[in-house]
């Protein structure tokens, strides 16, 4: 309740804010969309959320002028895993400096609050802050380095994934993410599409001991993930984005399995 309650609040604040300044500047626009992924895995940094497990993901997105907030849910296809279905409630800003000259920077900060319904006593939930920086101009064209600073902890402060973790480890902590971007233009797959672009992603992780279970986890580079994906026009406003993902796992406290692969095939529709 308290989540629903933070969240109406700041959009409250950004949608009257925006409102005084009207008369200063260009309408705002509200733009958004409503996402169904499944996936072979959820490997969530690193971590093998639901044990090799198939998992379903739906999202929803308001963006008004920069002022955003998008709620995403997580859930293992096959039981076992009902206690590990996950709602992420996500605040955010984004907005770019200096974007006419080559170290032009785009940037998002944002709060997250992780929430598991079926454990009520929110011994398992958790909040965040992140801030990620990308710099679009930077390298040739197509090429985007983005780096990602995140805190983590738990919401209760007696927690089993804090004070009370079983594992003798906890949920609070710092993460580092490098990524790298390059999108490729090609010939179109389907008639009507003159052009398809794949979109390569690289990303390694630090992870400052931050075990989201209360896992007992090592100061050290954790993981390394590389994958590419495209988004395949099927109407106006919907999209179909295939992926396939492979994981170099550099550290056996954050995942016993030295390697992950796994795909992911997302419908989106956009407004």
């Amino acid at each position: 309740m308290k989540t629903r309650i933070l969240v109406v609040a700041v959009m409250s604040l950004v949608i009257g804010g925006t409102a005084l300044a009207q008369d200063q500047a260009p309408p705002p626009d509200l733009h958004g969309w409503v996402d169904l992924t499944w996936s072979s895995k959820y490997v969530w940094r690193g971590f093998d959320i639901y044990g090799d497990k198939s998992a379903t993901h739906l999202g929803v997105d308001l963006n008004y002028d920069g002022f955003g907030i998008d709620i995403i849910g997580h859930r293992a296809n096959a039981g076992g895993f009902e206690n590990g279905e996950r709602w992420d409630y996500n605040v955010f800003y984004t907005g770019g400096l200096f974007m006419d000259q080559p170290c032009a920077v785009q940037y998002r900060l944002g709060w997250v609050y992780y929430n598991y319904p079926d454990n009520p006593a929110s011994d398992f939930d958790l909040q965040e802050t992140h801030a990620i920086l990308a710099m679009p101009k930077l390298l040739p064209e197509g090429i985007v380095p983005s780096y990602a600073l995140v805190k983590l902890w738990p919401s209760s402060g007696g927690s089993l994934v804090g004070a009370r973790s079983p594992f003798g480890g906890t949920a609070s902590g710092w993460a580092h993410i490098f990524m790298l971007d390059y999108a490729l233009t090609v010939d179109g797959i389907l008639p009507e599409t003159p052009e398809q672009v794949f979109n390569f992603h690289a990303e390694a992780v630090y992870n400052d001991g931050v075990g989201p279970g209360g896992q007992n986890v090592d100061h050290d580079w954790s993981n390394a993930v590389f994958g590419v994906s495209t988004d395949i026009d099927l109407a106006e406003n919907l999209t179909f984005t295939p992926g396939v993902y492979y994981q170099v796992t550099m550290d056996t406290s954050v995942n016993d399995d030295k390697d992950e692969t796994w795909a992911s095939l997302g419908l989106r529709y956009g407004f």
